[in-house]
């Protein structure tokens, strides 16, 4: 049988914990970063790693600024910036403790990073200092930038910040009414967010300006094996495909990825189950590719810890398109 993924072949395998993988802005290259302290870029088109750049830090997160320009956020509390083309590494700045997320804002050339300690914004234009900072007294688990909109995971609320006026946010929720936040994610073709939650559950709000057909609900990641059964796995990362409005893919903690359609609120496909926790997700710029970093994420004592590895599905072969969305997910 013919497989529909192929798995990225690296000559040195990632040597700890995935913590993102990132399709660039308008190409095939896959950004990759890592607790063993390196930054690599795939170019998934040709089979062949870009780039490998070792430094003294595990790296949290990581983003593009463009196709030739990343950043990623060090548990050191530094924040790179990569030039891709030259393996250039330059230290944009720091937090005062654990950097955790960071993210990139094209409309206004804008940084935005978090750690244990506040949110920074730093202006990419300006010398290296952030140009705004916001002590928040509590740790970022989750940030994810769309456009204008910052959305931030603390504990159990979650924050939307209007990134031209940063001095509060213009909404605030507490979506799992308690739960641990694990993941957040901003809608890049509309108002809204979803958020996933350590117990399993995914809380999705979208405003449609052109009419009043707002969606709001809560779900549950139930995969189909699980027959009915409550799945408490962590949801880890939540991610919107550009090329089909209102489907979106969940991966969690025990290694399931399944995609949705957030308008009939049910359930298109599940893929097979991975060999270890999804750790995190990426569509390239026109939803033809799926990448799925398949990594332990230190989130439970008994979690597998077989070798990262990273898939890649072309999404023509799962069909989401035409896929009969026949199973409803099932409602918290």
């Amino acid at each position: 049988m013919k497989k529909d993924y192929l798995e990225l072949q690296l000559e040195n395998p990632i040597g700890d914990a995935i913590s993102r993988i990132q399709f660039a802005p308008n190409c095939s290259n896959l950004l990759i970063s890592s607790w063993d302290s390196s930054l690599r870029l795939y170019d998934v088109d040709n089979s062949v790693l870009r780039l490998e750049a070792p430094s003294e830090a595990a790296l949290l997160d990581c983003c593009f600024q463009d196709d030739l320009v990343a950043f990623a956020a060090g548990s050191d509390g530094l924040i790179r910036r990569y030039n891709l083309h030259l393996g250039i590494i330059d230290r944009m700045g720091n937090h005062d403790d654990v950097a955790t997320c960071v993210g990139y804002a094209n409309e206004i050339c804008q940084l935005i990073t978090a750690g244990f300690d506040k949110l920074l914004l730093w202006d990419i234009r300006m010398e290296k200092a952030p140009s705004c900072s916001k002590i928040l007294g509590a740790e970022v688990n989750s940030m994810s930038v769309s456009r204008l909109n910052l959305t931030v995971g603390i504990g159990t609320s979650v924050h939307i910040y209007d990134l031209r006026y940063f001095d509060k946010p213009v909404a605030s929720s507490e979506p799992h009414k308690g739960t641990q936040i694990r993941c957040v994610s901003s809608i890049p073709y509309t108002r809204g967010f979803a958020v996933g939650s350590v117990d399993g559950r995914v809380a999705l709000q979208i405003s449609d300006s052109s009419s009043s057909n707002d969606i709001e609900f809560i779900f549950r990641c139930n995969p189909k094996s699980m027959d009915g059964r409550h799945h408490l796995a962590s949801v880890n990362d939540i991610i919107f495909s550009p090329l089909v409005q209102g489907a979106f893919a969940t991966g969690d903690n025990e290694g399931y990825v399944i995609l949705w359609d957030a308008s009939s609120r049910k359930r298109l496909i599940e893929l097979p189950k991975y060999p270890n926790s999804v750790a995190s997700l990426s569509y390239n710029h026109v939803g033809q590719l799926l990448a799925v970093a398949s990594s332990y994420t230190y989130q439970e004592a008994n979690e597998i810890e077989e070798p990262p590895r990273i898939f890649i599905h072309n999404t023509d072969n799962i069909s989401i398109r035409s896929v009969s969305a026949s199973n409803s997910a099932s409602r918290s």
